[in-house]
């Protein structure tokens, strides 16, 4: 892979921010940094949309929500909704967490329902869907499993992981996850990945937008 320029690398990360504590100073502190640093989008809880599409306004950077956050588990009337809410908040990216449950179960309809209904309500206002498959928790059938539902649904991008259950993105989970969408969509990967070297190596097996919260902290090492 040829070397990346900070400019390059920032454009595949969506500078998240997703912890029950986060301050409004917190979140102001982040909105600046992805504008600074050219950031794909900042990733937000739900409450923090209309306040980050205002701060972004004017800004390449877009605003992200996250929906049905992180255990994926609520209902699909509730998960349209949260999505519809925050798309009229002013996002133009959604990260939703798949029925985990329903998957594992082998109810393929109903997983594949669930992210379509999200899908058609992000569409409609004019955002993405990016599907977050929780690869921690699945057999390496099931990520395959999840991946070819979640096209066939409709889904803008594959995410591997929310960050907040056992464990985030892997190498080989990314690389799976590309070889089963091939170029049917994006392949996010997000969770745990905290110096260059991670990012470029998620980069380097087939992810196109990388989930971080220490953007900053990455970037600064291309000028060590």
């Amino acid at each position: 892979m040829k070397n990346l320029t900070k400019h390059e690398l920032a454009a595949y990360m969506d500078h998240t921010l997703l912890k029950a504590d986060a301050t409004p100073e917190r979140i102001d502190a982040v909105i600046a940094e992805a504008h600074d640093l050219g950031c794909a989008s900042v990733c937000v809880n739900g409450y923090w949309v209309e306040h980050v599409a205002a701060g972004l306004a004017g800004s390449t950077v877009k605003t992200c929500a996250v929906i049905g956050f992180p255990l994926g588990a609520g209902s699909t009337a509730a998960k349209v909704a949260e999505a519809a809410d925050a798309v009229r908040a002013g996002a133009q990216e959604i990260d939703m967490v798949i029925n985990i449950g329903e998957l594992k179960a082998g109810n393929d309809g109903a997983a594949r329902s669930d992210i379509a209904a999200v899908a058609e309500a992000c569409h409609a206002g004019g955002a993405i869907l990016k599907v977050i498959i929780e690869c921690c928790l699945l057999t390496e059938e099931e990520k395959v499993q999840a991946c070819t539902l979640s096209v066939e649904a409709g889904a803008d991008f594959v995410k591997t992981s929310t960050g907040f259950s056992t464990g985030g993105a892997t190498v080989a989970d990314v690389a799976l996850m590309r070889q089963t969408v091939g170029d049917a969509c994006g392949v996010k990967a997000a969770g745990g990945i905290r110096t260059l070297a991670d990012a470029l190596a998620m980069i380097e097996a087939g992810a196109n937008r990388l989930g971080v919260s220490a953007a900053p902290a990455i970037l600064a090492e291309l000028d060590a």
